[in-house]
C-alpha cells in the first residue's frame, strides 16, 4: 500500500436538471514506476494508479485505464450531465490491489 494516498474531489453541491457540471479530482499518490532502485540497490516495486472510475447513481460516467507513464498525483477534470439528485462515486485502483474511494452528493432542484 502506498503511503499518504489522499483522494480529493470537487463537485458542485447543487445543479438544475440536465445541467452540465464540471467535476475535478486529484489523488495524492507517489506513483513508482518499478524501474528505480533504493539506496541498497533493490528494485522499488511498481505502484501506480492503473484505473479510475466515476459513477452517478450506479451509472458509469467515466472509466479510464492508466498506463505506467502517468504522472504523480493524477488529476482529472471532466463534465457530466446531472438528470436528478444523487451521488457520484469515485474509485482509484492501485497496482498493489488497494482501492481508494470517495463520494459526493449533488442536489438537483
Amino acid at each position: 500500500m502506498a503511503d499518504n494516498v489522499t483522494p480529493r474531489v470537487r463537485v458542485p453541491r447543487d445543479a438544475t436538471a440536465g445541467e452540465e457540471i464540471t467535476i475535478k479530482t486529484l489523488i495524492s499518490h507517489p506513483m513508482e514506476s518499478g524501474q528505480r532502485k533504493d539506496g541498497d540497490g533493490n528494485v522499488i516495486p511498481r505502484s501506480i494508479i492503473n484505473r479510475f472510475t466515476c459513477t452517478f447513481n450506479g451509472e458509469t460516467v467515466i472509466d479510464v485505464t492508466l498506463e505506467p507513464a502517468i504522472s504523480t498525483n493524477p488529476y482529472f477534470e471532466f463534465q457530466a450531465i446531472v438528470p436528478e439528485t444523487g451521488t457520484f462515486e469515485f474509485t482509484w485502483y492501485d497496482d498493489d490491489g488497494d482501492v481508494y474511494t470517495d463520494s459526493k452528493d449533488i442536489t438537483v432542484g
